[in-house]
């Protein structure tokens, strides 16, 4: 029997997702299709692309979907993401990064273009109805956001939405010119399910409990929560004007002292702008009850770092992870079955929670 997830649209009569949620294994595996496989994932920037003809594979979450994609850039400088599987048997195309023209397999030597086209395959001149459409390569929808790229891999939604939403603050900002940094950009392994540490990510009523130096930054009582169709916005304040973002005056929030701009992505990916850059959050699922979250950092100004809300972040990071896995361990226990929402501190949570049961029940 198809099991269905109701969570109230009312706040203050729902109720949380239930704790077979994140113990299920076969939920976990039906989030695969459900969920991930209509997201928007971030593939990387166009860096890795950076001159015309470049390649680039990799494995799409790996260890969960494991989807094997390619970002290409052909003659005329566009940027593709394609699937990098042949469409003859499977075999996988490009294994290592580099420059080529041609994408040819080399289990037969079927060849496409670098715009995913199928061009050429040896000993089939007696084969009928051949080429279809379907062997050109899959082309993935790819959004450009500054250096950044999102793929849909077959997506229920568009992401050039979320992106405008996310302009409506943080367009003033030159994304255009904003450079990765590698020495910021860490992986962790949080020994819990994908989902708590989202939920624990949407809601800022723990700041107090769980982060006492970033809660000395943050004016809590002003912190504020802005739910929308795919995403979310939390706002964090500073109690004075230091190290906060220079606003412009026709801004939305000009006049506050905004110390950050935390969006959350339906599943999965959490922007975090500060005054001296993105702090883009990645979380992958492996298990059901282990997740890996990857921190790739975007700076804009270098005088800014290590200082206001954007400061010590492995720091909060080690927090969140601590509260996340002790929970994780408590959803374990016969007795909790699902909990309640704050009205005033977990609009976030709640509306991921409704998103999760609308993918899931259709």
């Amino acid at each position: 029997m198809k099991r269905k997830f109701n969570i109230d649209s009312d706040i203050s009569k729902a109720e949380t997702l239930p704790s077979s949620f994140y113990k299920d294994l076969k939920i976990f595996e039906e989030l695969k299709t459900k969920i991930f496989l209509k997201s928007w994932q971030w593939v990387g920037d166009s860096d890795l692309v950076k001159e015309k003809n470049s390649v680039y594979p990799q494995l799409l979450l790996e260890d969960y979907l494991t989807e094997p994609i390619v970002l290409t850039r052909d003659e005329s400088d566009t940027i593709h993401c394609l699937t990098n599987v042949c469409t003859h048997r499977g075999n996988i195309l490009v294994f290592e990064p580099g420059k080529s023209k041609k994408l040819v397999c080399m289990y037969h030597g079927r060849r496409f273009n670098n715009k995913g086209d199928f061009e050429f395959m040896p000993e089939f001149d007696k084969t009928k109805d051949f080429p279809r459409p379907c062997d050109n390569l899959h082309k993935f929808p790819l959004i450009k956001w500054g250096k950044l790229l999102f793929a849909g891999l077959n997506p229920s939604f568009d992401f050039q939405t979320v992106i405008d939403k996310m302009s409506e603050r943080i367009g003033f900002l030159p994304i255009n010119e904003f450079k990765p940094d590698s020495t910021l950009s860490k992986d962790f392994t949080v020994n819990a399910h994908w989902a708590l540490y989202c939920d624990n990510y949407l809601e800022g009523f723990h700041i107090p409990f769980v982060h006492k130096d970033l809660n000395e930054v943050l004016d809590y009582n002003d912190y504020k929560t802005e739910v929308y169709q795919h995403c979310n916005l939390q706002i964090g304040y500073s109690e004075d004007d230091s190290d906060v973002f220079e606003l412009p005056k026709d801004h939305l929030d000009y006049g506050k002292n905004v110390a950050a701009y935390y969006y959350w992505v339906f599943p999965n990916m959490m922007f975090n702008f500060y005054p001296w850059g993105l702090s883009l959050n990645l979380v992958k699922p492996i298990s059901d009850s282990l997740t890996k979250v990857s921190f790739r950092s975007y700076v804009y100004d270098e005088t800014k770092l290590n200082k206001g809300a954007g400061n010590q972040l492995q720091k909060v990071e080690e927090e969140d992870e601590f509260v996340v896995e002790n929970v994780h361990n408590g959803l374990r226990s016969s007795f909790y079955k699902a909990g309640r929402f704050s009205p005033t501190r977990e609009e976030g949570v709640h509306h991921f929670h409704k998103l999760i049961s609308k993918f899931m029940n259709q």
